[in-house]
């Protein structure tokens, strides 16, 4: 599976974006994905997972409530929707799969890296 992250930008804070991980090859709909980012100077760290079905998610305690991620099997397409952006959301965000059917907090779990798509909040 290779991944494709889209969807960055630069917003005032308070705004909204959208991010999008296209994926290619046919064992999208079978696994787990998930949302990193890394601030600079920062490690990596979690965002939000979802199983194969999007039926189960889980979401880091700093975006719980406001960001919201979901995916479209038949487009084989993950989504982070980002609400009331924080300037410490700042960061370049990754997605993720897992070659399992339930996603991961642990980004060592991984199989599959998006690029990355940098997304900058301003105050």
């Amino acid at each position: 599976v290779q991944l494709q992250a889209s969807g960055g930008g630069l917003v005032q804070a308070g705004g909204s974006l959208r991010l999008s991980c296209a994926a290619s090859g046919r064992t999208f709909s079978r696994c787990g994905m998930g949302w990193f980012r890394q601030a600079p100077g920062k490690e990596r760290e979690f965002v939000a997972t979802l199983s194969w079905s999007g039926g189960n998610t889980y979401y880091a305690d700093s975006v719980k409530g406001r960001f919201t991620i979901s995916r479209d099997n038949a487009k084989n397409t993950l989504y982070l929707q980002m609400n009331s952006l924080k300037p410490e959301d700042t960061a370049v965000y990754y997605c993720a799969g897992i070659k399992q059917l339930y996603g991961s907090i642990r980004h060592g779990d991984y199989d599959y890296w998006g690029q990355g798509t940098l997304v900058t909040v301003s105050s």
